[in-house]
């Protein structure tokens, strides 16, 4: 291989991740043209539920969300920040956090959260999460509301329900 094809290969082996990233996730939850990571992370934690009425259902009780609570990873699996809730905040070892607004869902498979596009609102404090524009929330493990019976007796009950998903930090170019 000569050496402009070599340099041609490697550059497609660097840009491949951005791409990579969006291949097979649902429309509705791709970043937008004119983006690129700026940090990949992997959260493990848990998610609380709270057995409560079901809004505009009398008598009626259901799970849910309270909030996340998760430690984000790089891929080398050194801690690089957190993850909390409410609002959703994700926060780097720096200091730097953003909050975000939910854009988009798609279903993942049956047992997992789903998929997740959030657009970041402005950073707070310089570092990492500098510039972030959008996350997205992808290779989803667990986290859904717990199987077990929510009924007006469990009302105010809470369990913790385990997770890990990659959440996906994207700056516009």
């Amino acid at each position: 291989m000569n050496a402009k094809a070599l340099l041609c290969f490697t550059g497609l082996l660097i840009a491949s991740p951005a791409t990579f990233a969006q291949a097979g996730l649902p429309d509705s939850i791709k970043v937008p043209q004119g983006h690129k990571i700026a940090m990949e992370t992997t959260g493990i934690g848990e998610i609380t539920y709270e057995c409560r009425d079901k809004a505009n259902a009398a008598g009626q009780t259901e799970w849910t969300f309270v909030g996340p609570k998760a430690v984000l990873n790089d891929r080398s699996g050194k801690q690089v920040g957190t993850y909390f809730g409410p609002p959703a905040t994700w926060q780097a070892k720096d200091g730097s956090r953003i909050t975000a607004t939910q854009l988009a869902v798609a279903p993942s498979s049956p047992g997992n959260l789903p998929y997740q596009l959030v657009k970041a609102n402005p950073a707070e404090g310089q570092g990492a999460m500098t510039g972030v524009s959008y996350i997205q929330r992808v290779a989803l493990k667990g986290g859904v509301a717990p199987s077990s019976e929510c009924t007006a007796a469990d009302k105010g009950k809470q369990e913790k329900v385990k997770y890990q998903a990659d959440y996906i930090f994207w700056v516009s170019n």
